[in-house]
């Protein structure tokens, strides 16, 4: 029997995760993980951290050293475009090079910050942050003194404004919105993370939105709102990611704000999967396709759909999960916000959990210096809790997981 060959298209933490796994289930073909960028497969959290602040370095990144694709015979080209893959033979188009045959495909390639205009004359001084190239760009800006914009306060632009200010940067940022991400956390709790960064010295301005950016001869100029300019040295564009699915179309894969998938990662083509940042998979759980970009989904949608390339029923529909290191601070968020929120433990002094409720039944949780509260909760996610039971800090919540007490609704 011919062995067969699986290709990804992309070679991130999805692509790694899926190789992996392929391998521990078994199988004993071919795996070529194709990627753009001139590296092998590397962690893209520490980019904004550790990495950003010079305390890791990129041989920490790896998720598939150089010895373990050996002894798993794993290949990795890297540099190289697929330009598509023609879906009735499944033949992977690269540019410059010889097509390369596959049995079953995997779209993996992610996303890419979105842009927006700056004129002038020193291009060099805006910056976005998805790549290892981008992080080693941005760290030549953040030394003592300096003056850095960041338009955006979500979880990328939040964590480059704390690793700034721990580099002695100055810091200015600037959100749409009256509270950085309320949209996901909702207002009280988005406020809370306001108080964090404005409590470390962030000049986060909300509420402001930006009409337009230049760029002179010194440095940048914001203008924001009809008010007082924002001058910096610099500035990071952190406003989200756009799914990189240009290929996908080019290959006949259905494509709406990433490429349409089903509960098992299959495309609209037989054998041609997607998983990760670029894939909008159906949720039974959410009742739609949803599109998650971070970390824990790429790790679990890998390893769900490379165990659906191998015929395997292994669907993962867990509640989405992310987590952020900002300061000294760790916060997890798990599920979904609600307007109802119950607050367990001490808000003021920064050491709380706060739990999303809607009739009584537990829909999310966010904590501080707290994950072993987003533990218990992805047990009772679904679960009817009472408010007093949630609140009460002498209650072990674990004793609640599959007791009486805790009903699914």
């Amino acid at each position: 029997m011919t062995s067969r060959t699986f290709v990804t298209v992309g070679a991130g933490q999805t692509a790694a995760v899926a190789a992996r796994t392929l391998r521990r289930r078994g199988f004993d073909g071919r795996i070529l993980l194709v990627g753009d960028e001139p590296y092998a497969p590397y962690q893209r959290p520490p980019l904004s951290k550790e990495f950003l602040a010079g305390t890791d370095t990129f041989d920490s990144l790896e998720i598939l050293p150089e010895t373990w694709r050996a002894d798993n015979d794993v290949e990795i080209l890297t540099g190289a475009e697929v330009t598509r893959v023609d879906a009735s033979t499944r033949s992977v188009e690269l540019a410059g090079r010889a097509p390369i045959q596959a049995d079953a495909v995997l779209f993996a390639t992610g996303g890419r910050p979105r842009a927006l205009p700056v004129p002038g004359p020193r291009p060099e001084l805006v910056h976005y942050l998805r790549t290892v190239e981008d992080a080693q760009r941005l760290q030549t800006a953040l030394t003592a003194g300096r003056r850095l914009a960041i338009i955006g306060a979500g979880f990328i632009g939040l964590e480059i404004a704390a690793t700034a200010k721990s580099l002695g940067v100055e810091v200015t940022v600037l959100e749409a919105a009256q509270v950085p991400m309320g949209g996901i956390l909702g207002p009280r709790i988005g406020a809370e993370v306001a108080r964090i960064h404005r409590d470390h010295g962030i000049d986060l301005l909300t509420g402001v939105g930006v009409d337009g950016m230049r760029t002179t001869a010194d440095g940048v100029v914001v203008s924001c709102g009809g008010g007082q300019p924002i001058e910096a040295d610099a500035v990071v564009i952190g406003i989200g990611i756009t799914p990189n699915t240009a290929v996908a179309s080019a290959s006949g894969l259905a494509v709406d704000d990433g490429i349409v998938v089903d509960e098992q990662g299959r495309t609209s083509i037989t054998g041609i999967y997607a998983a990760g940042d670029v894939a909008r998979r159906y949720s039974t759980r959410a009742g739609r396709h949803v599109r998650h970009d971070h970390f824990d989904n790429a790790n679990k949608q890998g390893a769900a759909v490379a165990n659906a390339m191998l015929g395997r029923d292994a669907v993962n529909d867990d509640a989405p999960w992310c987590w952020s290191d900002q300061y000294d601070h760790n916060i997890q968020f798990l599920g979904a916000a609600t307007a109802d929120v119950v607050i367990r433990g001490d808000v003021d002094a920064l050491d709380f959990t706060a739990f999303y409720v809607d009739d009584d039944a537990l829909r999310g949780v966010f904590t501080v210096d707290r994950g072993e509260d987003v533990m218990v909760g992805r047990e009772l996610l679904g679960h009817r809790v009472e408010r007093a039971v949630l609140e009460d800090e002498d209650t072990d919540l674990w004793d609640l997981v599959d007791t009486e007490e805790a009903v699914t609704r």
